[in-house]
């Protein structure tokens, strides 16, 4: 259809004529008898349009052909034969304007052959054809571009997914190297605490064991003197021994992670015997506020755990309060039934509380996570909280933390009411006379220590016992050799052998021995592999606390051979 040719000729035969001309050619053609017939047929498609010069003024009104010609498409350039009337002398200039305004047009005059109106048409049928080239060649470009579009398109949302595929991989790979950084410099933190902590270890053990001397020496002068105004100065000295003493075990719990030695404690004694140093830990600028109740509030645990449990979150509150502030540290007892974490039951409550700047909502869920800190690196190793955490639920209880920023933070440990009553068994014991057959009982002391060495056999001495001596286990085992002890009186630290590898050996060897752990701070894990567990005397004590000690050691020995002989 778009290769046919439209004829308009309205007067007369000229339409057929022209068909049948371009029959002749093999050209298809199409008269169209009205304005409206040749409008329609070129909205249908058509190669060409031959008209005769009188009708080309009715059809180029506004609304008619010259309206279709100003509405054709880039690519089209229609062409026009039109068959002109020979006349004399230029055209009318609205005839004229006509013919220009067809634009693609040959104007032949009649009379013409049919040969030259065929070679026209066909012409105007090859000149349309280029058209139609050139119209699907720029449909195959639109294609092309469209398609270049939607490649480009898909490329960029490639590459945008990709980019932000590699942000977020940069993004991983960053954090994952902050926090390689973050665990290394932890890491090292630890390390270096490690190493402080040996250093603090040593030195508070041999300080321990001045200690010891000096307090044991001190019992022996008390025991010897016979002037009362030597009475209040050794007790003086015996006092500041025992804040020593504590102090060193600070140290010592510091310095080691240590299996706990759990033992009947009065938290609101323990916190008043902090006083000193708690004070001292938060300087001058920061108030510190005791609150303890009026109970007893007496728990089973290990009571210089739980004073460096205290230190920690007094330090803590100390550094969230650097422009000064309050610490208040509070005690009470309460009854949980439905409590989700702990069972029910009677417990102590034991809080710490402060003014400081607190601690962000996001953060608070991390703060008893191991090495988590919000510290620069280098001022703490993260693990504080996570030794509050870990002690309290050891000690069968729970530490809980609430905090707002701006407003402060409270830390609360929940620990298992103990019963009182419990103690005065102890100190009973503690009081005890000195046991009538204690001459008949012989002890081996083995202490790398030769002042505490000294001190111990004396006192164990002074008691009544037979005493012998060992400087290190190797020597202790020499004696075992030859001699059958009562009982086995051990250091733990000791250069060549730890006391519980001498237990361990000693007990290979020479049976099942009566044995007392004397140390200031022992590795309990250590201790319960190689020699179970053996009575505990924990440096530095008094002669009391010796004497009841071994008492209580060989009567179990003794009640146990006696059922073993029924």
């Amino acid at each position: 259809m778009e290769l046919r040719v439209l004829i308009h000729a309205p007067r007369g035969r000229d339409g057929s004529v022209v068909q049948t001309v371009l029959s002749g050619q093999g050209i298809e053609s199409v008269v169209c008898a009205t304005e409206q017939d040749l409008l329609a047929a070129l909205d249908e498609g058509a190669a060409a349009v031959i008209l005769t010069e009188e009708a080309l003024p009715q059809l180029m009104t506004a609304g008619g052909l010259r309206g279709w010609l100003n509405s054709q498409p880039p690519w089209s350039d229609f062409p026009f034969v039109v068959l002109a009337t020979k006349r004399e002398g230029r055209r009318a200039e609205n005839d004229f304007r006509s013919l220009h305004n067809l634009g693609n047009l040959v104007l032949l005059e009649r009379p013409l052959n049919a040969e030259t109106l065929a070679s026209a048409a066909e012409s105007a049928v090859r000149a349309r054809r280029r058209q139609y080239a050139a119209r699907e060649h720029l449909e195959e470009l639109k294609r092309t571009r469209t398609e270049l579009e939607r490649l480009n398109g898909e490329l960029e949302d490639r590459i945008l997914r990709r980019t932000r595929e590699l942000a977020s991989a940069n993004d991983r790979l960053m954090k994952e190297i902050n926090e390689r950084e973050r665990a290394q410099a932890a890491l090292t933190q630890v390390q270096k605490m490690e190493a402080i902590g040996r250093l603090t270890g040593g030195i508070a053990h041999d300080f321990n064991n001045l200690l010891h001397v000096v307090n044991m020496n001190l019992e022996l002068v008390s025991l010897y003197a016979k002037e009362e105004k030597v009475k209040p100065v050794v007790e003086r000295a015996k006092s500041a021994a025992r804040r020593g003493a504590r102090l060193t075990n600070q140290l010592l719990s510091f310095a080691r992670s240590q299996s706990l030695m759990p033992r009947l404690t009065r938290v609101n004694q323990l916190i008043l015997g902090m006083k000193d140093l708690l004070e001292i830990s938060v300087g001058s600028g920061i108030e510190v506020e005791f609150d303890l109740c009026e109970e007893d509030a007496t728990v089973m645990l290990d009571a210089s755990q739980l004073e460096m449990a205290v230190l920690n979150l007094a330090v803590n509150s100390r550094d969230a309060m650097p422009q000064g502030g309050k610490l208040k540290i509070s005690t009470g007892t309460r009854f949980l039934d439905d409590d989700r974490d702990l069972g029910e039951g009677d417990y102590v409550l034991l809080t710490v509380s402060d003014t400081g700047s607190g601690i962000p909502a996001n953060v608070l869920p991390k703060v008893f996570d191991p090495f988590f800190t919000t510290k620069p690196v280098g001022s703490g190793t993260g693990l504080g909280l996570s030794q509050v955490y870990g002690f309290a639920r050891q000690s069968g209880g729970l530490a809980r933390i609430r905090s707002e920023e701006g407003k402060g933070t409270t830390v609360e440990m929940l620990f298992p009411e103990a019963d009182a009553d419990a103690e005065e068994v102890s100190a009973v014991r503690q009081k005890a006379a000195i046991p009538a057959l204690a001459g008949a009982c012989h002890i081996l002391v083995v202490e790398d220590d030769a002042d505490v060495r000294r001190v111990i056999v004396e006192c164990l001495s002074l008691i009544g016992y037979k005493v012998t001596e060992a400087a290190n286990g190797s020597e202790a085992l020499a004696h075992l050799a030859t001699i059958k002890p009562d009982l086995l009186v051990v250091d733990y630290a000791m250069p060549d052998m730890t006391g519980a590898e001498v237990i361990s050996e000693a007990r290979k060897r020479f049976g099942e021995l009566p044995v007392i752990l004397a140390t200031g701070y022992a590795d309990m894990a250590a201790v319960e592999r190689l020699a179970g567990r053996p009575r505990i005397l924990r440096k530095p004590f008094d002669i009391a606390q010796l004497g009841d000690a071994v008492s209580g050691v060989l009567d179990e020995a003794r009640e146990k051979a006696e059922a073993g002989s029924v």
